[in-house]
């Protein structure tokens, strides 16, 4: 089986994930996923694979075959599940070979084309192969590259005894896309002590550095009486939240933001005169600005109700996880290593910070060091989104590098 048949094996499995269903995995076909990779890891002969039966995350080991030597044992980490923003289901790939670099008509009965004007990057893609959607769902190279690519790693390693290598440890998780990705994840089971979560985009893109993240919720209590006789008696809950969203600084938002600014998100809203509620994200890379923007954030909450003289609004507000820079900066070498790997295979290490978490920001604070790793796709979460074949097989011959750059 070639990566590429072994990926469109994959993303003809709906793994969508949902957030509104408190369970992990949240839907049947994450599962399905899981139990598939587990089946193929045994048949590969991995001798050290296991599933967590309660919550179905695969875990595996291939040993060190240089017993004699102290080396690190290293990590690799792909989710399965896609983003809930467009539907997972019946995905039809279409393969692209010899890419002109142009528009490209995936829907032409629906009117959608992934045109080079809006994705520009696109132009980079000329003369390869590219697999792209029929315009109706997203591809789900969000993460199915990743695990093919882990896939494709063992695969090599388990094939070739003769080369050196400490312990591989691989897993596979779900609920990514939720934020729930390693809620249950086994970090003293899973073994390794540096890992890197393959879950990036463009080839040679690498972030060992993400948001401080934070979620907010904020609830509007309104009096609802007929509105023409409301002077000085109706509260339009509704209004509230608007009247507080407009206090919120407008050149702070994610539309006016790029690089290291972070943002005030407002990602949902619903309800009625008399009860409504807003749903927030936070996000800033400096620890010091993010606690400034959380202050800022319920310092508006704070002047709503003074402005009205009684409590209208209620809010809500949780961390969800940090930059995980600071955990990385104490070991240079899992980056430095990282960087190697790919001068090694002709690629320019381009380390930037993701506008966005992995679950490697979590997993560094739960003890695990874990930047992130292209798989060479994009315009992830939507039609549009696609995958470059020969970065992809670029980015399995980057992790192959990487697990010799800790043998050394």
């Amino acid at each position: 089986m070639s990566a590429l048949e072994r990926f469109l094996k994959y993303v003809s499995i709906d793994t969508m994930s949902r957030s509104e269903i408190d369970a992990y995995p949240s839907t049947p076909g994450q599962r399905e996923l899981l139990d598939l990779l587990y089946a193929e890891l045994k048949e590969l002969g991995v001798p050290d694979v296991r599933q967590d039966k309660e919550y179905g995350c695969v875990y595996a080991v291939i040993p060190s075959n240089r017993p004699e030597k102290t080396i690190a044992s290293i990590g690799f980490i792909a989710h399965v599940d896609t983003s809930e923003a467009v539907s997972g289901k019946n995905v039809k790939p279409r393969i692209i070979e010899d890419y002109d670099g142009g528009d490209i008509v995936l829907n032409e009965e629906a009117g959608i084309v992934t045109s080079v004007e809006d994705f520009p990057e696109m132009k980079d893609m000329k003369g390869k192969t590219v697999v792209v959607t029929d315009g109706t769902t997203l591809l789900g190279s969000d993460d199915k590259s990743g695990v093919t690519e882990i896939m494709e790693m063992a695969s090599y390693f388990m094939s070739h005894p003769e080369e050196a290598h400490g312990n591989i440890c691989i897993a596979f998780t779900a609920e990514e896309e939720t934020g729930r990705g390693v809620d249950h994840f086994d970090v003293a089971g899973f073994g390794a002590h540096y890992a890197y979560t393959v879950d990036g985009g463009r080839l040679g893109d690498m972030s060992d550095e993400t948001f401080n993240a934070a979620g907010a919720r904020v609830k509007a209590k309104g009096v609802s009486v007929h509105p023409g006789d409301g002077y000085n008696k109706l509260i339009n809950a509704l209004q509230v939240l608007m009247d507080f969203h407009a206090l919120l600084p407008e050149a702070e938002r994610p539309e006016r933001t790029k690089d290291r600014e972070g943002f005030y998100h407002l990602t949902d809203m619903s309800g009625n005169v008399e009860e409504a509620v807003s749903e927030y994200i936070i996000r800033d890379h400096d620890m010091g600005s993010f606690d400034e923007k959380k202050e800022v954030f319920l310092n508006c909450v704070a002047k709503i109700n003074e402005s009205y003289g009684r409590t209208v609004l209620e809010a809500e507000l949780h961390d969800q996880y940090y930059n995980m820079k600071e955990k990385l900066k104490s070991h240079p070498e899992v980056s430095e290593h990282l960087k190697n790997a790919m001068e090694k295979c002709g690629v320019t290490a381009d380390n930037t910070p993701i506008r966005g978490g992995t679950d490697g920001s979590r997993l560094s604070y739960m003890g695990l060091p874990c930047p992130n790793i292209c798989t060479g796709g994009g315009n992830f979460h939507g039609k549009h989104e696609y995958l470059c074949v020969e970065e992809m097989l670029t980015t399995i011959e980057i992790l192959k590098q990487l697990v010799r750059e800790w043998t050394l």
